[in-house]
């Protein structure tokens, strides 16, 4: 059984602009395996989020080794789509982590004294944005700098079409979303996505001051 006692996110801790700025999406991994208690340790972590009404609806499905994740793998690359996966190396990292999150949680959060809204206490369509993705989103990216400030690789992706059949193999609760998968291991070179020559976008591009 893993200890609970969670070990700091690193000794010798990268500069947050230097994390910010190495993180990258990989998708090459050696098989090597990522010790249990830091990878609990960057999952505790991670929950240090902003949560909607401090909903906190985010949970985890985590795969560890080959025979759990080959089951991830055997649905999302059935077949021959498989073998004609481009980046094959990807297949070998050692953990899956499926980030799912409750969207019902956050109306029956809002339905609570302390935020009583009925038009957000009755049920998600109510929300016209839904927070439970925000939320989530905020969780995968403190896992993606956590991950980076240990220097290990992760390549985050959506499970799209496979959610449901994902879901089912796992027992995931009908009323969880899943919301991406993110994997995790020790990073080998790799060739870069088709995106990664996409330049970003700078912040006179995207700055609106007093009027947009």
């Amino acid at each position: 059984m893993r200890s609970h006692c969670y070990l700091p996110i690193a000794l010798n801790v990268m500069d947050f602009v230097k994390a910010l700025k190495k993180r990258r999406m990989h998708r090459a991994f050696s098989t090597e395996p990522i010790d249990s208690d830091l990878l609990d340790s960057l999952l505790a972590n991670s929950l240090a989020a902003p949560s909607a009404g401090n909903t906190a609806a985010v949970e985890f499905l985590v795969l560890e080794g080959p025979t759990q994740t080959n089951r991830y793998w055997d649905i999302t690359l059935a077949g021959p789509k498989r073998e004609k996966f481009r980046w094959q190396q990807l297949l070998d990292a050692p953990v899956l982590v499926l980030v799912a999150t409750r969207p019902s949680a956050y109306p029956e959060r809002y339905g609570e004294s302390d935020k009583a809204r009925a038009s957000l206490s009755v049920g998600t369509e109510q929300w016209s944005v839904p927070f439970w993705f925000v939320d989530a989103g905020c969780v995968i990216q403190n896992l993606l700098l956590g991950v980076t400030n240990e220097s290990l690789g992760a390549c985050l992706f959506g499970l799209f079409d496979n959610e449901a059949s994902v879901a089912g193999e796992f027992g995931v609760p009908d009323d969880f979303r899943l919301v991406a998968t993110i994997a995790i291991g020790h990073q080998l070179p790799d060739e870069p996505g088709r995106s990664s020559d996409r330049p970003r976008r700078q912040l006179a591009e995207v700055l609106h001051r007093q009027d947009w």
